[in-house]
């Protein structure tokens, strides 16, 4: 019986694997709108109401009143890079990081060791998240994610690409 089981799982894994349509990277990327994920912060529980996280920790989300900056995340055979790596802004302006190519790709903050710049950085990164200062993966070319950095204290703050740090890609954020 057990047998049998496992069959049917295996069997129902490999026909889910299998369908759709396959399109070139290129072709994909200038027919799919960009669609910044963080924005999705409403969840729907099964049979029950949507909910949204409003808070992290004792911090509420801070939103952007500034400009909102962009920033690509970029792969291909010159390397894994963001473009600008390095940006700064002003107290209560926003980076969108758009994934281009090369994905997937993410932004993860490192070492923040303020406590209050990391409860309020980590609150202000709404959406799914793959754990403390770490937005999710993005997979789709034109998907973004963007953090807003009102009431982050001034400072430098470094973040990478998890799946792609050992390729150096990383940057930095300074809030003026």
């Amino acid at each position: 019986m057990r047998f049998y089981g496992i069959a049917l799982l295996t069997g129902a894994a490999i026909l889910g694997a299998c369908g759709g349509e396959n399109k070139s990277a290129d072709s994909t990327a200038a027919a799919t709108p960009a669609v910044d994920v963080s924005t999705q912060s409403a969840t729907t529980p099964a049979g029950g109401a949507a909910t949204t996280p409003a808070t992290t920790g004792t911090m509420a989300a801070a939103p952007a009143t500034g400009t909102t900056h962009q920033v690509k995340m970029i792969g291909d055979a010159s390397g894994y890079k963001f473009e600008p790596a390095n940006i700064t802004v002003k107290a209560g302006d926003a980076i969108k990081w758009t994934m281009v190519t090369g994905g997937p790709h993410n932004v993860a903050f490192l070492n923040v060791t303020n406590a209050a710049a990391k409860s309020q950085l980590d609150a202000n990164m709404s959406g799914a998240k793959m754990g403390e200062l770490s937005s999710q993966m993005l997979m789709q070319p034109n998907e973004a994610y963007t953090i807003s950095f009102a009431n982050v204290p001034a400072g430098k703050y470094d973040y990478q690409c998890t799946p792609h740090a050992a390729m150096n890609m990383r940057g930095s954020v300074t809030v003026q």
